[in-house]
């Protein structure tokens, strides 16, 4: 046994929705739920414990004109962290945080390297703005940079058209998710609008971002070819500003914007419904803060969403999705505990009582 102090998480743990513990033993930095035998330094956590919660989608090391510096990105993983998420899924960063991997302190990353974007259709110094013809092997690229996942900029403003349409011609897209996935990679799309979605899910697309322009005759495609949404809804709030914004120069895409946003919570009950996989992401980093994993639950649960299917969608579910352990025997004591029952009201996520992260007790 190390020199680390055995932690004793005791109230009720919640390992799974219905698996619900009295104690678990933190050791060496692992869980364990046998009691340790020779352990003198004991230092004891009361509450209610999740595994630690996923945000599936943020950008660390993104700000609102592209990279940001090392210390801004450290503060960003910080933000996260000391709210319970500590394991983040990268969806898109120009920014090298592989750094990151060496600090017990801060937050576990899987990285899905950096989007790909078609040229000028998308947010300035954001992403690799490519053509067709080269979408393969930008794909390739991102999948060997990556954690086992590809971001896709779908949809965008066309400002010739005045409003969002799809990025990629079909062709395109299927050949580069097949080559994702030969190079074992999951690939991902930023999506609003309605038009690209078919294409991207009969290539094979694992997961869609946003997914605001689900439709009646989209979603039960979704749910046949398993394909998961992330809605970010804490971002789809923004888009009556985008619109306001953008309604004299592109009127089109402004009224769209605004009837994406005012049907959002109908777009994911009805997904939920149908048995599309739901997962909680923020889309913090560019202009929206880290930190609001609560605030996202919160919308889930607003839209219709059981709460214990919400707070799966950033504890067990999420964590078995991405392949990463929960409070497993054995696993990282990656864990946050709280004053009261989380499946009884989500709200409390937002006032974590303890974070523990890789078995130190860090908030």
């Amino acid at each position: 046994m190390s020199d680390q102090p055995v932690l004793h998480v005791t109230g009720r743990v919640l390992v799974g929705p219905e698996d619900v513990r009295d104690e678990l033993w933190v050791i060496d930095g692992r869980v364990s739920y046998d009691r340790p035998v020779a352990a003198t330094d004991v230092r004891t956590v009361d509450g209610w414990t999740l595994p630690g919660l996923v945000d599936a989608h943020c950008h660390v090391g993104l700000g609102p004109h592209g990279p940001v510096d090392a210390a801004t990105a450290e503060t960003q993983a910080r933000t996260d962290r000391d709210a319970g998420t500590l394991l983040l899924r990268d969806a898109g960063s120009p920014s090298d945080t592989r750094w990151v991997d060496d600090r017990d302190d801060l937050p576990k990353i899987v990285r899905a390297g950096r989007h790909i974007a078609r040229t000028r259709r998308y947010i300035r110094n954001f992403a690799h703005e490519i053509e067709p013809d080269e979408l393969v092997a930008y794909v390739g690229r991102e999948a060997r940079r990556g954690d086992g996942w590809v971001k896709l900029v779908g949809d965008w403003i066309d400002r010739d058209l005045g409003d969002l349409s799809a990025c990629w011609p079909r062709d395109a897209v299927e050949a580069a998710i097949a080559e994702a996935h030969r190079l074992g990679a999951r690939v991902t799309a930023h999506c609003f609008a309605e038009d690209a979605l078919r294409d991207l899910v009969e290539a094979g697309i694992d997961c869609v971002e946003h997914a605001t322009g689900l439709t009646e005759d989209l979603i039960p495609l979704f749910a046949s070819r398993g394909v998961a949404i992330v809605p970010t809804l804490v971002n789809i709030a923004t888009f009556p500003d985008l619109a306001a914004g953008g309604a004299d120069k592109y009127p089109t895409w402004s009224a769209h914007m605004l009837r994406l946003h005012e049907r959002r919570y109908d777009t994911v009950r009805a997904a939920y419904d149908a048995g599309v996989p739901v997962y909680v992401g923020t889309d913090a980093g560019g202009s929206l803060a880290h930190g609001l994993v609560a605030a996202e639950v919160a919308e889930l649960v607003t839209a219709g969403i059981p709460a214990v299917e919400a707070l799966s969608a950033t504890a067990w579910g999420a964590r078995r999705w991405l392949g990463r352990p929960g409070l497993e025997e054995g696993a990282p004591a990656d864990l946050v505990v709280y004053e009261t029952d989380p499946r009884a009201d989500v709200r409390v996520l937002a006032s974590p009582r303890r974070v523990v992260l890789n078995g130190l007790v860090v908030e």
